[in-house]
């Protein structure tokens, strides 16, 4: 296991817009570190710099303990798995997981049994004859897998490798990987633009957006403490609803001119000369009970996903949804009392999206044993 250092990295390729922009990161030994953010974002050529792919503007990189800004990459002791796969049609599916290993001088009964144990680790036993044009989507995904497992490097970089494959394939793969990164004991840095993949794989994950870090955590902090607009706007599913928002007295009001209670606490706090978003997760837009209503809103919109409900409203000029546990037969058109805690309340200055008040121990974490003793 080795970690991955990166120091105010830079990255330009015409010397003045910037790609990258002061990138400052350790990844652990180890770790599954996600790396995730819209098309465009600088997340890609992130890890190809990782992987001397790509040149290092500025900054430096350090592979375990070696400054590796120059180092050709068949000497950073890494690999790779591309979103493509870049399988070779002409060889056989053993052929593609030994291609290269005869440079690292390892001898054939050697290459002969890492083979036979990385196709038995991902199933690919039986498909060892077969050629790329033979094989599925997930089943070529597997190669790319073994190809890059095979090396035995301590650190795998991963380029949107699950990206071709259809929603029910991705999921079974989600989780076919993080199983394999944690029986092997390497470091993994994944890159992708599914928020739902970053959540569910990662040890910890970086937010990128225009070439600049947003937030650096564990996807739960993440989730439950964005540092600005964009982040709450990009994790989560549904996103965090976000409106601007006024303030009168112990309420805040809604550009609609519906208005939420807040407590005392959350009043003192309010920088009154700013301008302010208000932001709330679905999950803690309830329906009102015992007379406690914040406002009523019309659905203009039901989606029954068996588990779960999800209910849009309109609040001004912004489209809001509910995320209601269960199956609830609401029509559209129909209006609902709804109740929202000001203790689930987020507030972000509207110049810059940094988050400015929260209540950090408004969320409920389970842990197994609570839940059996």
């Amino acid at each position: 296991m080795k970690q991955v250092e990166l120091r105010n990295v830079s990255k330009s390729y015409d010397g003045k817009s910037q790609v990258l922009k002061g990138i400052d990161v350790t990844i652990n030994p180890g770790e599954f570190f996600v790396l995730v953010g819209p098309s465009g974002c600088g997340k890609s050529t992130m890890l190809r710099m990782i992987a001397g792919l790509e040149e290092i503007s500025g900054g430096d990189l350090y592979i375990g303990d070696v400054y590796s800004n120059h180092s050709p990459p068949s000497k950073r002791n890494l690999s790779m798995v591309f979103q493509n796969y870049a399988l070779y049609p002409h060889l056989t599916v053993e052929q593609n997981i030994l291609f290269g290993l005869h440079t690292k001088k390892i001898t054939k009964a050697e290459q002969k049994k890492r083979c036979n144990e990385t196709a038995e680790m991902l199933g690919l036993s039986e498909l060892l004859k077969r050629k790329p044009r033979q094989l599925s989507g997930g089943q070529r995904q597997r190669v790319a897998l073994a190809r890059s497992i095979v090396t035995h490097a301590p650190i795998c970089l991963m380029d949107e490798p699950l990206s071709n494959l259809d929603a029910k394939l991705r999921s079974k793969m989600r989780s076919e990987i993080r199983q394999i990164q944690k029986r092997l004991g390497i470091t993994m840095i994944y890159v992708t633009h599914d928020q739902t993949e970053a959540m569910t794989m990662a040890d910890r994950m970086m937010i990128l957006h225009h070439g600049q870090v947003q937030q650096i955590g564990g996807p739960i902090d993440i989730y439950n403490f964005p540092s600005n607009t964009f982040v709450a706007s990009f994790i989560g599913a549904p996103p965090m609803n976000l409106s601007q928002v006024s303030f009168r007295d112990r309420e805040i009001v809604l550009d609609d001119h519906r208005a939420i209670s807040i407590s005392e606490e959350m009043a003192r706090s309010i920088p009154i000369e700013e301008r302010i978003i208000a932001g709330i997760r679905s999950e803690h837009i309830k329906l009102a009970k015992g007379g406690k209503v914040s406002f009523y809103a019309e659905a203009v919109n039901v989606e029954v996903l068996g588990t779960e409900t999800l209910i849009t409203f309109i609040t001004g000029n912004k489209q809001w949804i509910a995320k209601w546990s269960g199956q609830w037969n609401i029509s559209i058109g129909e209006k609902l009392p709804l109740y929202i805690d000001c203790a689930d309340l987020y507030l972000f200055k509207q110049e810059t999206g940094e988050c400015i008040w929260h209540q950090s121990n408004r969320h409920d974490q389970y842990s197994l044993k609570e839940a059996i003793f």
